[in-house]
């Protein structure tokens, strides 16, 4: 079983703003793969569906990000998993827009969401870092974050949350490098075909 927690603040003010990328990633995950419909639990929002044949279980905080923990918390310790079985999505200041990371535990690094979580449930979790970019001055983050992500932001961000639905398998399969490789070859299928050509090349 795989726990996807999604992390943002809710409310349609909200919903565009940048720092609400791990609910948008969320989101697309679920509608792809046809989950059950939202509904309230955990002090969130909670879908069911499955992926690849693992059953997954999607939530979505309804606390305001620095109290994302309790849900996240509440429903890990529900469902008895451990740390590698909750992939937590969020946005990262400190990576460019558009790219992806997984890490397991480290610092919060100021996130209070993930801040949150550690708080309530430990830091052996699988943390999927989604890239929204610094605005260069530590003073303008608040705003930044809290922003809507702009119309040239689109040309990025649409086709990034539709790869990572696509390649959410491999977070089933707790292949995270699988994931973070398939990401990348659905957002540049040439530079695949470029390293194909290359090893016929060499044959």
């Amino acid at each position: 079983m795989l726990l996807l927690a999604g992390l943002g603040n809710p409310g349609p003010e909200h919903a565009r703003n940048r720092h609400n990328v791990g609910f948008m990633a969320l989101d697309a995950i679920v509608q792809r793969y046809g989950f059950a419909p939202y509904r309230a639990r955990f002090h969130g929002l909670v879908a069911d569906g499955s992926i690849d044949g693992e059953r997954v279980v999607a939530v979505k905080p309804r606390t305001y990000m620095n109290r994302s923990g309790i849900a996240v918390g509440e429903a890990a310790r529900f469902y008895k998993l451990d740390g590698e079985d909750v992939v937590v999505l969020h946005d990262e200041l400190d990576l460019a827009p558009g790219k992806i990371r997984i890490k397991v535990g480290g610092s919060a690094a100021g996130h209070n969401g993930l801040r949150s979580i550690d708080s309530h449930y430990g830091k052996t979790y699988r943390r999927l870092r989604i890239g929204i970019g610094h605005p260069g001055d530590q003073r303008r983050v608040h705003s930044y974050v809290l922003n809507d992500f702009s119309r040239d932001d689109q040309e990025w961000l649409d086709p990034l949350l539709s790869a990572m639905a696509e390649a959410a398998p491999h977070l089933a399969r707790h292949d995270d490098g699988g994931f973070m490789n398939r990401v990348q070859v659905i957002l540049n299928p040439r530079s695949r075909r470029d390293n194909e050509n290359d090893s016929n090349d060499g044959v």
